[in-house]
């Protein structure tokens, strides 16, 4: 057959034709793919500084359909998702980020960060803990460190609580020590309702070497050292965290009292409180000092008077109740009325107060029950701060 060579050369303009047809037609969808993925990114980033979450998350799903290999677009719907509650989703769109093997190192490492966020913020503290190991010697480890801290308070996980603080401690991370003391105080109470008193005293060692200007680690070794009938040794640690820890006198003074009466050591609590009390002026330090001369018999001064000078001090409705309930009334026959009067006006101001968030209560937490926070109850009632 002969090749026709007039066919051949009137084809190559058509083909030419059909060939940029087709381009321009590529390029013009082209075009408008990528003219609706940034249309929908911007239309989701305004609805999302307008605070409506539900179209922002709408305009984001839009975009990432167009162009299912941006990351930052999944990043962004992942963390819509969890601001919106709706972890499982906020789930898939970080795991699924985790199964592509085409992004970088840093764009992994951040997803298994988000995806860590997602199950802290549901509540999956086994899962939480899981995907927050994994980011050991990543730029998130920081972060991961402190979120695993939380997340074994939240579990009451007091071991593991103290080996995270040890390591956050050691890296420059910031002051962790106190915290770490009531981590092994929190250990050590374990350890003595267990009947495992011994291995409880030298956890308590530790964390009286870790802090040794705190206040709780010695407070529970007295209280342990009473238990096993060494009173004395009580009130010696009572002493030392009295001199180690003056702002926690209000708190230790009761128990040293009470410790001082049981090993015959009245006069020298007495000598230790009354000094503590001219530089801090407290009610539980004043109530201390007067219960140990009442005990003693060693007055120097009437209970009355005590709380009479205390009054010439700090203007205190609660001194003022413990003066009025020794004091003759000149119609007496109404004292016990106006007594309960005062008494229930004075209870709220014998309460302790979280500096952190405001929580009330009756007795004194080393860990606001309310925001869980440490070390966020002062020592003094609430009337005095």
């Amino acid at each position: 057959m002969e090749f026709n060579i007039t066919l051949f050369l009137l084809s190559l303009p058509i083909a030419f034709v059909l060939g940029w047809i087709a381009s321009r037609m590529d390029l013009r969808q082209m075009r408008m793919e990528n003219r609706r993925a940034p249309k929908a990114y911007f239309k989701g980033l305004n609805f999302l500084l307008n605070e409506q979450q539900d179209q922002a998350i709408d305009a984001f799903i839009e975009a990432v359909q167009n162009d299912p290999d941006t990351s930052e677009l999944h990043f962004a719907l992942g963390n819509l998702f969890r601001r919106r509650g709706e972890y499982e989703r906020a789930v898939r769109v970080h795991q699924h980020l985790l199964s592509r093997g085409d992004i970088s190192i840093a764009d992994r490492e951040r997803a298994q960060h988000a995806l860590a966020l997602d199950f802290l913020k549901a509540g999956l503290l086994d899962r939480a803990e899981a995907a927050l190991l994994k980011l050991e010697n990543t730029p998130f480890e920081a972060q991961a460190r402190l979120a695993l801290l939380a997340n074994y308070e939240r579990s009451r996980d007091w071991k593991n609580a103290a080996d995270i603080a040890q390591k956050l401690e050691s890296s420059g991370q910031g002051s962790f020590k106190s915290r770490l003391a009531h981590f092994l105080c929190e250990q050590a109470a374990t350890l003595a309702a267990a009947n495992e008193t011994t291995r409880a005293i030298m956890v308590l060692e530790q964390a009286i070497d870790t802090a040794k200007d705190a206040a709780r680690p010695r407070l529970e070794l007295a209280r342990l050292q009473k238990e096993l009938g060494n009173s004395s040794q009580a009130f010696q640690t009572l002493t030392q965290a009295i001199t180690n820890a003056p702002s926690a006198a209000p708190l230790i003074a009761p128990r040293l009292a009470q410790y001082a009466s049981a090993c015959q050591q009245g006069p020298a609590a007495l000598e230790q409180l009354k000094s503590v009390y001219i530089h801090t002026p407290s009610l539980d330090v004043l109530d201390a000092i007067v219960t140990l001369e009442t005990t003693s018999g060693q007055h120097t001064i009437s209970p009355r008077e005590w709380y009479a000078r205390h009054l010439e001090k700090e203007p205190s409705l609660v001194a003022a109740a413990k003066w009025i309930a020794g004091e003759k009334l000149e119609h007496e026959q109404f004292h016990p009325q106006v007594q309960r009067a005062l008494d229930h006006a004075v209870k709220p101001l014998t309460r302790y107060r979280c500096a952190a968030c405001g929580f009330e209560a009756n007795q004194h937490f080393w860990q606001c029950p309310g925001c869980q926070t440490w070390d966020s109850y002062p020592a003094r009632r609430v009337e005095e701060l």
